[in-house]
């Protein structure tokens, strides 16, 4: 099975390198799930709640932005220019290494 590491960094600045498979079509928020990370993910990976919202913080070339990405960040809160929703990024060689910050949760 292949396999790609991540490093994502806490809400309390820790960070967790996390070992995923990229041929499962998992993506970053399954991911941190799956190793109990504090992401919510309530829709279930279809763009439409923004709780896992996180930072690219790495120069690891992603996609572009999907509309209905874009369309939800419109309306999320602590958006910047880096953020990007954890459920539209898959797990694919190409992200080998990437590094995401969790952004703050909506309270």
């Amino acid at each position: 099975m292949n396999e790609v590491k991540v490093t994502i960094i806490d809400r309390e600045g820790d960070s967790h390198v996390l070992v995923g498979p990229t041929d499962m079509n998992m993506n970053i928020m399954e991911l941190c799930k799956a190793y109990e990370l504090p992401v919510l993910g309530e829709c279930g990976g279809m763009a439409m709640c923004a709780t896992c919202q996180c930072y690219l913080e790495s120069d690891t070339a992603l996609p572009e932005q999907s509309d209905a990405e874009l369309d939800m960040l419109d309306q999320a809160f602590y958006v910047k220019s880096n953020s990007r929703l954890g459920c539209q990024i898959h797990l694919s060689e190409e992200i080998e290494g990437i590094i995401l910050r969790l952004a703050p949760e909506n309270n």
